[in-house]
């Protein structure tokens, strides 16, 4: 097989996945399944059922901020389980002063909701300070004569600089490594899952690494969209452009959600090019896994897939 041969699609599936800690996370409609390979080998799950959004959480816009922090905020509790699961046992383990002086003031369940909390603080505004107030303030040494346009595009080509710079040293560090991996299991997993395939390791392995509607995608159209916003945002003040920035957040997150949305309901021109830059960025994102990670992939696949069709891509978002 060819190596950047994409198969045929026979169905267009809505289930999702994110890699964690040795580990991946599938979401489909009704069930969600985070599967963990041990050290020992064994690879355990945990299973909840899907969460549903309320009716004004599917509206055009909201629904990409819904997604945005509902993946989030899963995907930080997902990695701290995947953590745990995947951690060798050190029964000779002792903690330090400082771990003891904690899980006596808060407990243990108190300390994992503080490490998650800080987690989430951490996760949210590094990528805000460092893709959308970084820019900004690098771009305010320009004259204040300068044109908006060029302004906003100066700055979205600083921050795709250093998307690219921060993924590409991310991605070679060994432990975020080897979850690229596994991310690159899960794409491999899903194609063949949509190409009506059986989920073998041999079927998946053939299977292409990336995938159009991947987060890797959406985080890279979100480097775009301020471009074409911000352009029309005509503020002189650094600071003040920064906070604008912030308040639009959202708004940039929905758009940006629409976009990748859109791409993946259609197979037009405009689709392709709005795919093609997010194909590209998997590179750094999306690793060839081998044959035990492609296993956990098949594993928490499995145990999503409805036995109604009702994760059929089209019934979902409405026919083409």
């Amino acid at each position: 097989m060819e190596k950047n041969y994409v198969p045929p699609c026979v169905r267009k599936t809505t289930i999702g996945g994110q890699a964690v800690i040795e580990g991946i996370t599938m979401k489909g409609p009704k069930k969600t399944c985070l599967a963990v390979r041990k050290p020992d080998n064994e690879i355990v799950f945990q299973e909840s059922e899907t969460d549903k959004p309320s009716k004004i959480w599917k509206l055009p816009i909201l629904r990409g901020c819904y997604t945005m922090a509902t993946a989030m905020i899963r995907g930080v509790k997902d990695i701290e389980t995947s953590a745990d699961l995947s951690e060798q046992d050190d029964g000779d383990y002792e903690p330090s002063r400082f771990e003891q002086w904690l899980m006596d003031k808060f407990g243990d369940e108190g300390v994992n909701r503080i490490i998650m909390g800080v987690a989430m603080l951490f996760g949210t505004m590094l990528p805000i300070i460092l893709f959308m107030l970084c820019p900004t303030l690098i771009v305010s040494v320009l004259p204040a004569g300068a044109p908006y346009f060029v302004r906003s595009l100066l700055e979205g080509l600083v921050r795709i600089i250093l998307f690219l710079l921060f993924m590409w040293s991310v991605s070679h560090m060994k432990d975020i490594e080897r979850t690229f991996r596994y991310h690159g299991a899960e794409h491999k997993t899903i194609f063949c899952y949509e190409a009506g395939l059986d989920l073998t390791v041999e079927n998946v392995r053939k299977m292409p690494r990336f995938h159009p509607r991947c987060g890797t995608s959406f985080m890279f159209v979100m480097m775009i969209v301020p471009i074409l916003i911000f352009a029309f945002v005509q503020m002189d003040n650094p600071w003040m452009r920064m906070a604008m920035r912030l308040v639009l957040l959202p708004l940039v997150i929905g758009l940006s959600y629409e976009c990748i949305r859109f791409a993946g309901k259609h197979d037009g021109l405009i689709s392709r090019a709005l795919r093609w830059p997010g194909l590209q960025m998997q590179r750094l994102t999306v690793f060839e896994p081998d044959d035990s990670m492609i296993e956990v992939a098949i594993a928490a696949m499995q145990r999503v897939i409805p036995d109604d069709g009702s994760d059929d891509w089209d019934k979902a978002h409405g026919s083409k």
